[in-house]
């Protein structure tokens, strides 16, 4: 395992690895991929045996450029096509129909495949430089929390990743929001750094799929999910005072308005409190979550308490990961 900085030589480097069968973590504007190309299927496979991944699960495959979506996608529908020009680059996935020549291995055996243009820079660069549409899922242990940096990436994974491109935290810091463009009503299939208004502004009214589902059609979409190994309650906002936790257990808290009302509530109810933003920014507590549960989970707490956000914006997404994680 290598860690490259973002140059151009080291691009080329990664690039010609991915050719060749090998993994590289890439970053992106949501979380760390662990790339290999989507044709073939050792590569794949090595994926998932790197992850540790069941197989029933699929990958999201990534592009580079819009134009590239026919190399995996068999038919766009309309909607679909308003949703690329107004949303690509950015993190949102679309479920579309896939090509045949795609591996099965990649969709699972679904007749659809999950494709996204990243908005990151630097994984395009990749991308190009590979010439290959990427399977890339989170580049952590399956079911484990995302990674955010290089470091997690290389802490979680090491010796089974080849190479991992170091681009700095990822700035939104939650996975792409799943849409599913196959049905008659746009269907979100997993909350994430696309807000579900924002989608609607474009196509208007979305559905929203149960998140507890037997057999995933998305990524994510298992009910025990990006968890960290520290055991996770998941209360409402605002009740966490009401909450009968374990001596030494820590707060996770929404904002600082929250902090301080538990603070001074129930002071010592919890050995440490923590808060996503201090001004209560939906999209600052998506940034920090993953970074901030790798740093709890390494604190030697005995459990994390945490509190639900307004469920709108990306707070229906830092909700979701929470959930998944409570759940473990």
């Amino acid at each position: 395992m290598r860690i490259l900085k973002p140059t151009a030589e080291n691009i080329a480097l990664a690039g010609r690895a991915l050719v060749s069968g090998q993994l590289v973590a890439m970053p992106t504007e949501t979380v760390y991929g662990l790339a290999a190309n989507a044709f073939d299927e050792v590569a794949v496979a090595r994926v998932f045996e790197a992850k540790r991944r069941p197989n029933f699960d699929p990958l999201i495959v990534h592009i580079a450029e819009v134009e590239e979506a026919g190399r995996v996608v068999s038919s766009i529908p309309p909607a679909a096509r308003e949703l690329m020009a107004a949303l690509w680059p950015g993190p949102l996935t679309l479920i579309l129909p896939k090509r045949e020549e795609l591996p099965d291995l990649v969709t699972s055996g679904l007749p659809s495949v999950a494709i996204r243009l990243p908005a990151s820079d630097l994984a395009r660069a990749l991308i190009r430089a590979a010439g290959l549409p990427l399977a890339a899922p989170s580049a952590n242990p399956f079911g484990y929390l995302s990674p955010t940096t290089a470091e997690h990436v290389a802490s979680m994974l090491g010796e089974r990743v080849d190479y991992i491109l170091d681009g700095g935290p990822c700035p939104i810091g939650v996975e792409s929001t799943v849409l599913d463009m196959t049905g008659k009503v746009p269907l979100v299939l997993r909350p994430g750094g696309m807000a579900v208004e924002d989608i609607a502004a474009v196509v208007g009214r979305v559905d929203i799929f149960d998140r507890a589902v037997a057999k995933p059609t998305s990524p994510g979409q298992l009910a025990s999910h990006y968890a960290p190994h520290t055991p996770l309650h998941l209360v409402e906002a605002g009740c966490l005072g009401k909450a009968r936790p374990r001596a030494g257990a820590v707060a996770l808290c929404f904002d600082s308005a929250s902090l301080k009302v538990l603070s001074s509530s129930r002071p010592g109810l919890f050995a440490h409190l923590v808060c996503l933003s201090e001004s209560g920014n939906s999209l600052e507590a998506a940034a920090h979550l993953f970074s901030l549960l790798h740093d709890l989970d390494k604190g030697g707490w005995p459990e994390i308490w945490a509190e639900r956000l307004p469920e709108e914006g990306l707070g229906r997404a830092v909700n979701d990961r929470l959930w998944k994680a409570s759940k473990k």
